[in-house]
């Protein structure tokens, strides 16, 4: 894990102020560093990103990493339920993050911060389904004894009876339900997610079919964003209308999810007016609200 962040690291850093060289140790060590480096400020941020985005900067790209490394260490505390070391996730993280730096965007508003975190999750969350087998059998150090007694009482490949499970779970002074997780954990076999070759009949392997689009970090970020957009903004945009127009548009468009929202005649009965009136108020209130939501943007 070190040999792969300590890449990151120049030979002669003075780029973030502060010497951050050679051999970092163990993991504590590791993260000590790391908490140490200077976070960027948001001016600081844009500039960074835009000289790596025009000139290829990589000096530039080293200093977004590094004010980053926090992130990475924090995340993964969040995953050492697993039973992975956390070394191992830092390392996977980290390689989320420079994905991160590299196709981040200034201009979209966002802090990188809030971009990074998806990719930082995406990677570790690979490494946990790679090793999902090892760490699913045994966890903690009573599942470990149960596993080990487990298969030492157990004859023959068959599924345990009721009253088998009863005995077993008697006899290690264990519940029942524990006993049948892992005799379900010992039954289950690993099942390679990725093809081993590339032929045209081997596509359809697990991933081909696990793996979705959505969960791309970058289509997540744009699914947060467009809620953003439909919560946030939808309330300014509606804010700058007048009592009567929004209570047509809420009643023309935002009654019913499936869009079937107040007539025009309706409406019209309602105000006492005619239904083209509406419908020349209805028109004039979403071309303000279409200004606001792109102003609000």
């Amino acid at each position: 894990m070190m040999s792969a962040t300590s890449a990151l690291v120049p030979t002669k850093s003075n780029a973030l102020g502060l010497g951050f060289t050679g051999n970092l140790g163990n993991i504590d060590a590791y993260i000590s560093a790391v908490n140490r480096l200077p976070m960027l400020t948001h001016d600081e941020e844009i500039s960074l990103a835009k000289r790596l985005r025009e000139k290829n900067d990589l000096a530039a790209a080293q200093e977004l990493v590094l004010s980053h490394l926090r992130l990475v260490v924090s995340i993964a505390r969040g995953y050492l339920g697993y039973g992975l070391p956390h070394a191992d996730l830092i390392q996977e993280g980290n390689i989320g993050l420079m994905k991160a730096v590299k196709r981040f965007d200034p201009d979209q508003g966002v802090r990188l911060v809030s971009y990074a975190m998806h990719w930082v999750k995406a990677e570790m969350h690979e490494y946990i389904l790679k090793n999902w087998r090892l760490v699913k059998v045994a966890t903690t150090k009573a599942q470990r004894k149960l596993f080990f007694n487990l298969r030492s009482h157990k004859t023959g490949l068959d599924a345990m009876t009721p009253k088998q499970v009863d005995a077993l779970a008697k006899l290690l002074d264990v519940k029942r339900e524990e006993v049948i997780e892992m005799e379900t954990r010992l039954s289950g076999r690993d099942i390679a997610l990725e093809s081993p070759t590339d032929d045209e009949d081997d596509k359809f392997s697990p991933i081909a079919y696990l793996s979705s689009e959505q969960s791309e970090p970058t289509k997540v970020l744009e699914a947060e964003q467009v809620t953003r957009l439909q919560s946030e903004g939808l309330e300014t945009a509606l804010s700058k209308l007048d009592a009567r127009s929004r209570r047509i548009i809420e009643a023309r468009w935002l009654a019913n999810d499936d869009g079937s929202g107040a007539t025009l005649h309706a409406l019209a009965e309602e105000f006492g007016v005619s239904a083209e009136r509406i419908r020349q108020i209805e028109v004039a209130a979403l071309k303000k609200m279409k200004g606001a939501l792109a102003a609000w943007v």
